[in-house]
């Protein structure tokens, strides 16, 4: 009786209790990781969309709502302007109709003493005064020069014509000392010409004069010469407008 033929079998002992997993173990847990990270993923995405959407309302929401604030700033600065420039222009508007009124009364105040003196003029009650300088007043001028008006009167004949010439000298301080200053120094002539008048009841007279420097004027000497006596008066510089500044 044959016998059979043992086989030979060859067995690899690998480290005692170590064993390899099957490839396609490794390959299903690979598998599954990669699921579960795509399940975390889906459930993530899910969970922060709807709160991702909400923050991009409410940004632009906020982005609205800060330009209509910047609009209204930009109109609320503007009409601050507005109201400023409109403020100013109505201060000046205001100062020069107070400006305005203020040489209004004056002129009227002019007036009504004007009307005042010609009524003691020409009036039946008026006083009757020949020949007379009845006021001079004097005011600076840019240039340095003084501007002065004198106004002449007579009514005692009112048939009858003044003629004649004016000229005044003014007398005051200069370097501690009295001093007159003549007409011809007021004119700065060697023979000034008196500036001359023709008038049947008033005239008013103006021109200009230089003071020398350093000069503090305190009266004005007035001296009328024509047909009749020579007339002569002395006025108060600071009260030169006042009729009975005259002597």
């Amino acid at each position: 009786m044959n016998r059979p033929v043992p086989r030979i079998q060859i067995v690899r002992h690998g480290s005692p209790g170590g064993r390899r997993f099957p490839l396609a173990w490794v390959i299903v847990l690979v598998v599954a990781w990669l699921l579960s990270l795509g399940a975390v993923w889906l459930i993530a995405s899910r969970l922060a969309v709807p709160q991702l959407g909400q923050a991009q309302a409410e940004l632009r929401t906020s982005q609205r709502q800060t330009a209509e604030l910047q609009q209204q700033i930009q109109g609320l600065k503007q009409r601050q302007v507005n109201l400023a420039v409109s403020d100013q222009i109505s201060r000046a508007a205001n100062n020069e109709v107070q400006a305005s009124l203020a040489e209004r009364d004056e002129q009227i105040a002019a007036l009504r003493a004007d009307v005042a003196f010609y009524e003691r003029l020409v009036g039946a009650t008026g006083q009757r005064k020949g020949l007379n300088a009845h006021s001079i007043e004097f005011s600076p001028e840019a240039g340095g020069t003084w501007a002065y008006t004198a106004v002449l009167t007579q009514n005692l004949n009112r048939g009858a014509i003044s003629e004649g010439q004016l000229r005044f000298a003014v007398e005051g301080v200069r370097n501690g000392k009295l001093t007159t200053v003549s007409w011809n120094e007021l004119h700065q002539k060697a023979d000034a010409p008196g500036q001359p008048y023709s008038f049947r009841y008033f005239q008013q007279l103006s021109g200009s004069v230089i003071l020398p420097k350093d000069f503090t004027p305190q009266r004005v000497r007035i001296s009328l010469s024509g047909a009749g006596a020579p007339v002569n008066q002395t006025f108060d510089w600071k009260s030169a407008g006042d009729p009975g500044a005259g002597e």
